[in-house]
């Protein structure tokens, strides 16, 4: 608590005002993630999770964490206009990225135990680009702001909380399919995968830039 009055002092901010402003980009960050409208980052949740059951949460929770911590990276970056890209290209990029993870995942089905610094390293890249997804809207949110910081971590915080809920939706589908209905886990995954990438090949025509 102490720390966060030094903070709050430092930067010379109204308590209540920094407040309503983490709670406007909190949930501006729960919202960009869970939009229908830009349905591509819950594909790629979706692809992400498609391989596991609820008993690998702990697996799966590192694995959306290293997601995170990539697409943060360039999204501070990119707040902080260090790095740039055009837009065309980091949409066309973030549906290849959906549709590398379902081949991946398609390519393991025989595997009890597919290893997991693979995964993690390449959820880690990916995440990177879709921080350069997410930056566009972050950006087009700041407006004249005068500090970034609170903002940009409220953002990222809620990000990390949609892609949770995201990921709890898709352990309980899960969790009801293979524990009740009895569908075996690779079948499930073939399906999910297969359903996925197949989305994400409309997608890549539909941004293709050559």
């Amino acid at each position: 608590m102490f720390c966060c009055v030094v903070i709050v002092k430092a930067a010379n901010l109204s308590p209540f005002v920094l407040m309503s402003d983490f709670e406007l980009y909190l949930g501006e960050g729960i919202r960009h993630i869970s939009d229908l409208g830009a349905y591509d980052h819950i594909l790629f949740i979706t692809a992400l999770c498609a391989i596991y059951q609820l008993t690998d949460w702990k697996r799966l929770l590192v694995l959306v964490t290293a997601f995170t911590l990539g697409h943060s990276a360039t999204l501070a970056l990119a707040a902080l206009k260090i790095v740039s890209f055009r837009t065309d290209i980091i949409e066309f990029l973030i549906p290849i990225t959906i549709l590398i993870t379902c081949f991946v995942n398609l390519s393991t089905t025989n595997q009890r135990q597919p290893r997991a610094w693979p995964r993690y390293t390449m959820a880690v890249f990916f995440g990177l680009i879709h921080g350069l997804g997410f930056s566009s809207y972050l950006q087009s949110l700041l407006g004249k702001e005068e500090s970034i910081v609170v903002p940009l971590f409220a953002f990222n915080l809620g990000l990390e909380i949609g892609q949770l809920l995201i990921v709890s939706v898709i352990l309980l589908i899960t969790t009801v399919l293979v524990n009740v209905l009895r569908i075996k886990i690779r079948d499930w995954t073939l399906v999910l995968s297969g359903g996925v990438a197949g989305i994400a090949l409309t997608l890549i025509a539909k941004t293709w830039i050559f």
